[in-house]
Formats: C-alpha cells, structure tokens, sequence
C-alpha cells in the first residue's frame, strides 16, 4: 500500500533526524519527499507538528514491539526480557529519534495523539510486567509504579550510554548486564505485597 503524502514526510523528517533535531525543517523535508517548500504546511501546522508525529510513530513502534513480545514468548519472564532487548536496540539504533521521544521538553508540553502513543507504549510495557507478578516472578506490588520503576531505569540507562557518561567505572556496565540484575533483584523480593492494578 502506498504511503500517504503526510506519512512521506513523516518518514522523510525521521531520515533528517538521523543528522540531529537541526536538520530537521519543513523545507528539507519537502524537498526530500520532491514537493514544494509550502506542500508540509497542508499537513502539518509547523515543524513542532511534524516531530510530533514522528515521535507519535516510534512509541507506536515500541509498543507493537511490546505486544509482539507478549504474543510470542514462551514465558512472561521471558517475554519481559524480549521486550526489553527491543527498548535498547530501539535506543541505540535510532539515537536522535529516540531522546526526541523522551527527552524534548517543547514535545512533551504538546500533549495530544503523541502522548497517547507514549501512554500507549507504557501500558504495553505495563502488560509484560503485570504478566511476571501473576505467575510470581515479581513482587505484588502496584504495577504500575514497578512499571514506572523498570522503565525509567531503561531509559536513564540508555540516556546515559548515548550520551557516553555510562562507565564501568561508575559501576555502570553495559544496559543489558544493569538490566539482568534489576530483574534478579526484583525476583528476589516478589514476596512484597500490594496491589496489581495498571490504569
């Protein structure tokens, strides 16, 4: 199926990216799509839009990675662990598109579809871990707070190896080894109590 015009653009702004937020304008990207400099603006209101909508694609991304995780794995643990190798890959593969996701104050203030597809993600992400506390491999406590606790783990992890700050001299070994022992440690403690829900 052939991608729509506003859909081009969004995959022409997501190319740009790639080269820093800066390289991103309307013009660039109607010139990479073979349109004219005014063709962007029928689309989208200005380029804050226009990110906007690239972000509002990849938290999409992120939570179909999510989803098929759940779908496929052979166990919630498992499944957990798969959607979490997607989150580090997803980081390391597309940097700039990825702390304009998490880390751009002027999108954040936006609200709207975008941040319904980052909600989205989250509940995704939510859905992995509730699945760990009912078979028992995490502690019964609110979900969505341990949500919140393993996800911006990751993401502060992440953060810190794009930005080349994360050392093993800090104590900061790779994502996936500082990931392992949050796993480990929660298995651990999995006989807390507390609520399960996830809004």
């Amino acid at each position: 199926m052939n991608e729509s015009t506003a859909d081009r653009l969004v995959t022409a702004a997501a190319k740009l990216l790639e080269d820093g937020v800066d390289a991103v304008t309307l013009r660039a990207v109607a010139k990479l799509v073979g349109l004219s400099h005014n063709a962007p603006y029928k689309h989208f209101k200005d380029r804050s839009a226009l990110l906007a909508a690239v972000a509002e694609r990849d938290f999409l991304l992120l939570k179909n990675a999510f989803d098929h995780a759940r779908r496929t794995s052979r166990s919630p643990l498992a499944a957990l662990k798969t959607g979490i190798a997607a989150f580090i890959a997803y980081g390391r593969e597309h940097p700039a598109r990825y702390r304009l996701m998490f880390s751009d104050p002027e999108l954040v203030s936006q609200g709207g579809a975008m941040e319904a597809r980052a909600m989205e993600a989250f509940q995704a992400f939510g859905a992995l871990v509730a699945d760990c506390q009912a078979t028992g491999s995490f502690p019964a406590t609110d979900t969505k707070a341990l949500t919140a606790l393993i996800y911006s783990s990751l993401h502060g992890l992440i953060d810190l190896e794009l930005g080349g700050r994360a050392r093993e001299s800090k104590g900061l070994g790779s994502i996936e080894a500082m990931s392992a022992l949050l796993l480990e440690l929660l298995s651990q403690n999995r006989i807390l109590s507390g609520t399960r829900s996830l809004d």
